[in-house]
């Protein structure tokens, strides 16, 4: 049966363990998700506590991480979404995504509003992909892709 969560902190506290975990094993992402047929991106976000798992996928990821049962029940949970406090994040790399959206963010809004008219790209069918290409002036370069469905605002 689905379950629901109401309270962020115990999937919080269920993800510094999962890290734990994690950082003792010497995993990566990619090497938790291999073999549970979900994306990478999907994967982590559900260790982090923004996503449910299916109960395969639990059961997979909870032997590669030795949790305990409670643990894996916890990643099949419908979770309380949103790790984000009411304030501008402080964690640098956090930040750097707030300050695009307040660089670009009006930017995204009138290219999408005039490719596809008034509505929204959905975060609940979407997709999410982070690629590291070198750079051809030296060093490295982060590919982001955000693919969400556009959904049409409705008049009613």
């Amino acid at each position: 049966m689905i379950q629901s969560q109401i309270n962020r902190n115990i999937r919080l506290d269920l993800a510094d363990a999962i890290l734990l975990s994690k950082a003792k094993k010497d995993l990566t992402f990619a090497e938790i998700a291999d073999g549970t047929g979900l994306a990478e991106a999907f994967v982590t976000a559900a260790l982090l506590g923004q996503q449910a798992l299916p109960a395969d996928a639990a059961r997979l990821v909870g032997a590669k991480l030795e949790l305990d049962e409670d643990a894996i029940l916890l990643l099949q949970m419908i979770p309380l979404r949103g790790c984000i406090d009411d304030r501008v994040p402080t964690d640098p790399t956090m930040y750097r995504f707030y300050e695009m959206l307040q660089v670009y963010g009006t930017t995204l809004k009138a290219l999408v509003h005039e490719k596809f008219g008034d509505g929204i790209i959905s975060a609940i069918n979407f997709k999410l992909d982070v690629k590291k290409v070198a750079d051809p002036e030296g060093g490295e370069r982060a590919v982001i892709t955000l693919d969400g469905k556009y959904l049409p605002t409705k008049p009613f």
